[in-house]
This record gives structure tokens, C-alpha cells and sequence, in this order.
């Protein structure tokens, strides 16, 4: 899961595992698996950083 922040300030927690896209037009827009299409403040880029953060949380090996 991961926080972004829509247009008018309201953070919205999301699937990782359900995003399809992620385009900026110029703002960046997320398409999920489900159809539905959430504008958010992130660059895309961020975005990327944040899913790819979160994966490695979820498969890192503590010792």
C-alpha cells in the first residue's frame, strides 16, 4: 500500500499490486487494475519510488 495525496489535499492510501498505469498529462494520473483513474499531486516518478519502496519493505530479510 501507498499514501499519495489527490488534488484537493486529501490523502488517499492505495494497492500497489492494482496499478496499471501511471501517466502525467501534465498532472499524473493512476490508473488501477479496476478501471478507476485517481489524479494525484505525486510525479510520476514519486509514485514509482513509493511502490518500489514498499516492495522492498514487504521482501526484505531481516537476520
Amino acid at each position: 500500500m501507498i499514501d499519495v495525496t489527490k488534488l484537493n489535499g486529501a490523502g488517499v492510501t492505495i494497492n500497489s499490486d492494482l496499478i496499471e498505469t501511471v501517466e502525467e498529462t501534465p498532472d499524473t494520473v493512476i490508473t488501477l487494475t479496476t478501471g478507476r483513474k485517481i489524479i494525484v499531486k505525486e510525479s510520476r516518478q514519486n509514485v514509482k519510488n513509493l511502490v518500489k519502496l514498499f516492495k522492498r519493505e514487504c521482501y526484505s530479510v531481516e537476520l
